[in-house]
């Protein structure tokens, strides 16, 4: 961990200040919108344009730096990120908020696959595992600190989309100051939908409908809160502890994975996220408690599921099926921001309870309809834990599915 650290820090820090200011500009957008007065259904399609933009993002950025190199993409997805933040600053309408939404979408992905790519062709392979859990550490923190951000006093109205422009405008700098050449980077091949459904139906099925729910409530629990009458720090903080809730239990929920059928591990939490929706539906007075026990049962159901994915892959298989993963996860959360917000209110204000309730047991359903009908695969590979701000990063997968391709080939 100290090697990684010391040889790591400078894109360390970079990707830290990316990773603050995308969950404060997420959060912020849907507090500052609420109290602009635009309704649910306009907050949940201003937020829904970022992983439309991030559909097409991932497919084009990762072809761009390939094309024009690391740090010509990074200077200028970075900057486009930048105005974006001032321009929701400038304006208050939901068309511009909306089209700058959709523009933090398409670069935000692009930022990670660059500096996770140079991160990932900078480690050497006996440190590599150090790197990638330290990179995960600062997925968890640097998300919830930036929602953390949303509850600091901000009298103008300024100072909080100022910050989120000058934190993406300064992480660029640890990059250029990295002192190593940027490295060869290839766009992956990609695998579609249908080809990775017949080696995986559990994985396809069980992302699409889960990246619904976590975006959802990920969405809508400020929102949530605000209506249930907290303050915009009160609603922030409870989102900050459903993050650190559903970051500190993904590696011993990882590494229990690993040694039993991935798909029991994925009945159990989606029961236990199905029972803690169902009490909050009829108790709704510790919500801090509740969604922190749903984001620690419904977060790491995606690494689950991709490593099940990955058990029953080729190793030259893995970099295109976590394409076609990603893909899945982003097109779940056009759907669940979509639905989130506008959730809240139905059911006399239980509706996004019973929407995350509803998720979960149709995932627990179909993986015991898979556990009965077909075998667990005999190989299996190490789970990794992946980040609470939507919460794979595109990037990420890459590294990762290469360190995994590369350690089938080292076998």
């Amino acid at each position: 961990m100290r090697r990684a650290l010391i040889d790591n820090w400078t894109l360390f820090l970079g990707m830290a200040m990316l990773m603050v200011a995308n969950g404060l500009l997420v959060t912020l957008l849907s507090i500052r919108g609420a109290g602009l007065g635009f309704s649910p259904l306009t907050i949940s399609i201003m937020q829904a344009c970022y992983p439309l933009g991030a559909l097409i993002g991932t497919i084009t950025v990762p072809k761009l730096v390939e094309k024009v190199g690391h740090i010509r993409v990074f200077s200028a997805l970075a900057s486009m990120v930048s105005i974006a933040a001032i321009i929701h600053l400038l304006t208050s309408d939901p068309m511009s908020w909306s089209g700058m939404r959709f523009l933090a979408g398409v670069c935000f992905p692009g930022l990670y696959v660059v500096t996770e790519s140079w991160l990932n062709a900078k480690s050497e392979n006996r440190i590599r595992a150090q790197v990638l859990s330290v990179y995960f550490i600062i997925q968890t923190l640097g998300p919830a600190l930036g929602t953390a951000l949303v509850g600091f006093p901000d009298p103008t109205g300024n100072l909080m989309f100022g910050i989120v422009s000058i934190l993406i405008s300064v992480s660029i700098v640890p990059l250029l100051l990295s002192g190593i050449r940027a490295p060869e980077f290839t766009a992956p091949d990609r695998m579609t939908v249908t080809k990775l459904y017949r080696v995986s139906p559990m994985a396809v099925t069980g992302i699409t409908l889960m990246s619904v729910g976590v975006s959802a409530w990920f969405i809508a629990l400020p929102l949530y809160a605000l209506n249930q009458g907290f303050s915009a720090a009160q609603a922030s903080g409870v989102l900050v502890v459903a993050m650190i809730a559903a970051g500190v239990v993904q590696y011993p929920i990882g590494w229990i994975s690993d040694k039993t059928d991935r798909r029991n591990v994925v009945i159990w939490l989606c029961v236990i996220a199905a029972l803690a929706a169902s009490w909050l539906a009829i108790d709704d007075s510790q919500i801090a408690i509740g969604f922190a026990v749903i984001a620690a049962m419904t977060l790491p159901v995606y690494s689950i599921l991709a490593a099940h994915a990955n058990d029953q892959l080729l190793p030259a298989q893995v970099v295109p099926a976590s394409g076609t993963m990603v893909f899945l996860l982003q097109l779940g959360q056009v759907f669940g921001m979509l639905l989130g917000p506008n959730v809240i209110i139905m059911a006399d204000g239980r509706g996004l309870q019973i929407l995350v309730g509803l998720i979960s047991v149709g995932v627990a359903l179909f993986a015991m309809a898979r556990r009965v009908t077909s075998e667990p695969p005999e190989e299996t590979g190490e789970v990794q834990a992946m980040g609470v701000i939507g919460v794979a990063q595109p990037g990420n997968l890459h590294a990762q599915a290469l360190v995994a391709a590369d350690e089938a080939i080292d076998e």
